[in-house]
């Protein structure tokens, strides 16, 4: 992606192009840059906080040759800073000071590899020695040993994704936790193989001793220190910066379209946060030649609302974008049984899904019966002569009951009726550079036999690839739209028009408003974006009313819109 108002969509390109150029064009921008620079104190001049400026002055001229020293004058600034707010829960230069010294504590434990997790920390000072400790917390997973802390005003943060910092001001040191290991359960727990969050430090003192204690900012909005309390500082932004610099999943993402069996393992949910059963899980699905990479630029402004971080946890389906959609839908509710077993839903979800997401969210909210089947081959199952494993494939891919969990959707540019440019020669070329599963291709060489294709169709000789699945005369396109969506689950659509306002004549470039119209919708918006409008700020504000009314429907269910 370039600018807000100038994208070129990632998600077009092996349609437009053959995909290698298109690998050229994408390797043009970078998702997020992150880089360490030695933060910068403003020191008070005079008054209360003139103590506390000075040690954390010379706690910076101690921390390189002496971190030990200078973790002990940050301690004792921390403190003064402390003691001031006491006096003056207001003082923002007190508030500044601490939240800078509490930094610097855990960016020198950091630097210098010192271990208060395991047992305390003896730390002399100029005024006696400070006992650095920090407080037990009863989850096992967030024992502090576990991650390396980095304080967030130490990075730099650049990238198309990660243009605008979305922080909360309050008390405490914002830092971003990295796994030290890579958590062998994350399959099973449906969590990231490596955990990248952001937390909030608070730094509390008591006869000489220092208790650290971490906060997660998505799940409290405020922070007690003794009587007074505090809105609980937060960034948002550089948690998801250092997780896209350090994962990179845009080169991934033009394998996982052309060679989908070798990244079969990716296809999964995978939560953003820990799981919360009082808040309604937000499930997020990415389209064509992307990654869960995408929703950056919305789910960093959608943290930003105090009332989405209140009945919101964020979760998102990465997948394999070269297989065929209905394959990746299939999958998706194998993932959502599992995530029933082990994270059962208090409340439904809401799903969003942008493009191919959006074509597969669709199926989420849709009974097929045999319907499908029947049309696509013309005999009831147990008539179709396929081996068990091909059987299995059409049957989870064809039949099918629309998900219980899910309680609301928005479609943004979703090609629900396809689009032209999968169809002719351009999308033709793309197409065929997607090397479909041998376990597809089985299926596909049985299925042949037993279909009929009607003038006009999408007629090829092997399975449909997601490329094929997007054309508007592919014969699962066709029947699809002759089935209607369960009642009772309320949508949206969200669509671009480029700024060109001739809907209903419009397009995003890639998706006419045609194929993403859907009637019955609750709602539908038209932004001046290309393709990508899910990082469009209208867009973004429009799924964040939605997600208000979606939350107040819940708390009124006879309400919902």
């Amino acid at each position: 992606m370039v600018t807000p108002n100038k994208h070129f969509s990632l998600t077009q390109l092996p349609i437009l192009a053959a995909a290698l150029a298109a690998f050229v064009i994408a390797g043009c921008t970078t998702y997020s840059k992150v880089s360490e620079r030695r933060p910068v104190y403003k020191a008070a001049a005079g008054g209360p906080l003139a103590g506390a400026s000075a040690e954390i002055v010379k706690a910076q001229q101690l921390d390189r040759r002496d971190p030990l020293q200078a973790l002990g004058e940050y301690m004792t600034a921390a403190e003064t800073a402390s003691r001031q707010l006491q006096r003056d829960p207001n003082d923002d230069p007190a508030q500044q000071a601490y939240n800078f010294a509490v930094g610097r504590i855990i960016g020198t434990i950091r630097d210098a590899k010192l271990d208060p997790w395991s047992q305390p920390l003896r730390v002399p000072t100029s005024g006696g020695e400070f006992v650095l400790t920090h407080q037990p917390d009863p989850r096992p997973q967030w024992n502090p040993a576990l991650y390396t802390f980095t304080p967030a005003d130490q990075f730099d943060i650049h990238g198309t994704y990660v243009t605008e910092r979305t922080t909360r001001s309050g008390l405490g040191a914002p830092l971003v936790a990295v796994g030290r290991e890579i958590d062998k359960d994350a399959r099973a727990n449906f969590s990231l193989s490596r955990i990248y969050y952001g937390v909030t430090a608070i730094a509390r003192f008591e006869d000489h001793r220092c208790v650290l204690s971490f906060h997660d900012p998505l799940a409290e909005e405020t922070i007690q220190m003794r009587e007074h309390t505090y809105p609980l500082a937060a960034d948002f932004t550089v948690p998801l910066a250092v997780m896209l610099a350090s994962t990179d999943p845009k080169k991934y993402e033009l394998a996982r379209l052309l060679n989908p069996a070798k990244y079969a393992e990716t296809a999964s949910i995978s939560r953003l946060q820990p799981y919360d059963p009082n808040k309604t899980v937000v499930l997020v699905i990415h389209g064509l030649m992307d990654s869960q990479a995408t929703w950056t630029p919305m789910l960093n402004r959608l943290r930003g609302d105090a009332a989405i971080r209140r009945n919101y946890q964020f979760w998102f389906y990465s997948y394999p974008s070269g297989y065929p959609y209905p394959y990746s839908a299939s999958i998706l509710r194998h993932e959502l049984d599992g995530i029933e077993k082990r994270f059962p839903l208090r409340k439904k979800m809401v799903v969003i899904g942008h493009s191919m997401g959006g074509c597969i969210s669709r199926l989420l909210i849709t009974d097929t019966d045999e319907k499908l089947w029947m049309i696509l081959f013309h005999k009831p199952p147990e008539e179709v002569p396929f081996s068990p494993e091909n059987r299995k494939i059409f049957t989870d891919a064809l039949i099918f009951k629309h998900r219980p969990e899910v309680g609301r959707v928005i479609f943004i540019s979703a090609p629900l009726r396809g689009s032209d440019l999968a169809s002719n020669w351009l999308g033709r070329i793309g197409s065929s550079l997607v090397r479909a599963p041998s376990t597809l291709l089985s299926a596909g060489s049985s299925a042949i036999q037993f279909t009929t294709f009607q003038p006009g169709d999408l007629k090829l000789k092997r399975i449909p690839n997601s490329v094929d699945t997007l054309a508007p005369n592919n014969r699962f396109v066709k029947a699809i739209n002759t089935i209607p969506i369960t009642p009772g689950i309320p949508y949206h659509t969200i669509m671009g028009d480029r700024g060109r306002g001739d809907a209903p004549n419009s397009s995003d470039g890639v998706v006419p408003y045609w194929s993403s119209h859907m009637d019955g919708a609750k709602s539908e918006l038209i932004v001046p974006s290309a393709h990508p409008a899910h990082q469009n700020a209208q867009a973004i504000a429009e799924v964040d009313r939605i997600l208000r009314l979606n939350a107040r429907s819940n708390d009124r269910p006879s309400a919902a819109q």
